[in-house]
């Protein structure tokens, strides 16, 4: 019964977001005249956290430069792995779409899309040499002299959260509060978006993924049977991620399930509950159909639901992409809006 309660609430937390935009943001017609368009800035700051300098892309709504005296919420986009702070912008048009549904009627909010290198957006779990990473990983196009993965002090959660807002709040005419701050990401961002809300809920009040990595020690089946199975060894973590991506990814998460658990969104979910759960963060959680990561997303749903405070879910067609992302994109900023809005 009690189960049946959350689903039923997390089914009424995407019918506003649904009005919203099926019945008021895409529907409404657009002014025949220019439409106000945002502004796109580029803020550059120290990262205490990495021990090295790191750039985000701003993205200010028409009202910030028109109203000098109003402070906006904020909302942070993280990209997925082998990304970069352009990519929402380039790949997912997340610019084009903010003005759009601006224009449209989504409340204004400065949205903020940063660097996360290659980081996993987690305190790695060991350092490395990092001359030996400078000559061995080169930077991608476009990027400055140090490439992904070799900062002095990979504490990627810590820079988001700390360095990164603490920069934003610093530079913008933001609500320096938890209650106007959310989070959202795609893939690895995702599992960035959420674990980071649930780690520091004082910082965000509200976490979005799309097609996130969100239960990253799952081994279970799939389809996903409605039973929750994850890695009970080191052995089968590293099966489950395979030669290619294990020596990767084992240096941020470890090599053993501990370090793996003490990283895990739904972990980090039961000690908040278990301790804060008035601070437990909004959640939203989306995926493709045809994406092989769905499974994850139904496992989280499943647990958080058991939990009691299931998270605003929804499936659409689509694959681990971009033309899945710079459509639904849309969908998790109309639904962040409302949890940020000013009150």
């Amino acid at each position: 019964m009690h189960r049946g309660g959350a689903v039923r609430r997390a089914a009424r937390a995407l019918l506003p977001v649904a009005a919203v935009l099926a019945g008021g943001l895409l529907a409404r017609p657009l002014p025949a005249q220019v439409v106000p368009r945002g502004t796109v800035d580029t803020l550059t700051f120290w990262s205490q956290a990495l021990g090295t300098q790191k750039r985000a892309i701003v993205w200010l709504p028409p009202g910030y430069a028109t109203q000098p005296a109003r402070r906006f919420p904020s909302v942070y986009y993280l990209h997925g792995l082998w990304g970069s702070e352009t990519d929402w912008t380039r790949q997912g048009k997340l610019d084009a779409t903010l003005d759009s549904l601006t224009a449209a009627g989504l409340p204004e909010m400065v949205v903020v899309m940063p660097d996360g290198d290659d980081g996993w957006y987690t305190t790695w779990n060991r350092l490395f040499d990092i001359s030996v990473c400078r000559r061995e990983f080169k930077p991608r196009p476009g990027d400055d002299t140090d490439a992904s993965y070799c900062v002095p002090w990979p504490h990627y959660d810590d820079y988001i959260a700390h360095d990164l807002v603490t920069a934003v709040d610093r530079r913008y005419r933001t609500v320096a509060s938890r209650a106007q701050r959310a989070i959202a990401g795609l893939s690895m961002g995702g599992y960035g978006a959420l674990t980071m809300a649930l780690q520091y809920p004082e910082v965000f009040r509200a976490a979005a993924s799309h097609s996130g990595v969100v239960s990253p020690a799952y081994t279970g089946a799939h389809p996903f049977d409605g039973v929750p199975r994850y890695a009970q060894s080191d052995a089968a973590l590293r099966e489950s991620w395979g030669d290619r991506m294990w020596p990767l990814i084992a240096p941020a998460f470890g090599a053993d399930t501990a370090a793996w658990y003490a990283r895990d969104p739904l972990r980090r979910a039961q000690r908040l509950a278990a301790t804060r759960r008035d601070l437990v963060p909004a959640i939203f959680l989306d995926c493709g159909t045809e994406d092989g990561l769905i499974d994850q997303s139904r496992v989280l749903r499943a647990e958080l639901t058991r939990l009691g405070f299931a998270p605003a879910y929804a499936e659409w067609p689509g694959k681990h992409d971009w033309d899945y992302w710079r459509v639904h994109a849309r969908e998790s900023l109309a639904w962040l809006a409302q949890q940020v809005a000013v009150r």
